[in-house]
């Protein structure tokens, strides 16, 4: 039984859940950085931005990201339930929903 992600059956045979964290972030700031922003951090902080494109791009991000979320949740929830093994770093970063930018 695993209790996190970081506790496999097989000691040293998954990565920590720190290391799935580290991925999660990585990936949010490269898909930010696609339309030009530094980190996922500054992209949210255009929510609001009196120019509609960025607004548009920071909201649909904002979307994107809380999906994500739950999609990480949700992975964690069935492998500490014993209903799926823990994936690989590219097997976790791959199951999340590509995003969708604004025109």
């Amino acid at each position: 039984m695993l209790t996190s992600w970081g506790a496999a059956i097989l000691p040293g045979s998954v990565p920590a859940l720190d290391h799935y964290q580290s991925a999660f972030d990585a990936h949010l700031d490269a898909v930010a950085q696609q339309r030009r922003y530094s980190s996922r951090l500054t992209i949210v902080s255009y929510a609001g931005s009196t120019k509609p494109q960025w607004a548009a791009e920071a909201e649909t991000f904002i979307a994107w990201r809380d999906a994500a979320l739950d999609y990480m949740f949700d992975q964690l929830a069935a492998v500490e339930a014993g209903e799926i093994a823990p994936p690989t770093i590219e097997e976790f970063i791959g199951g999340i929903t590509p995003i969708v930018w604004p025109n």
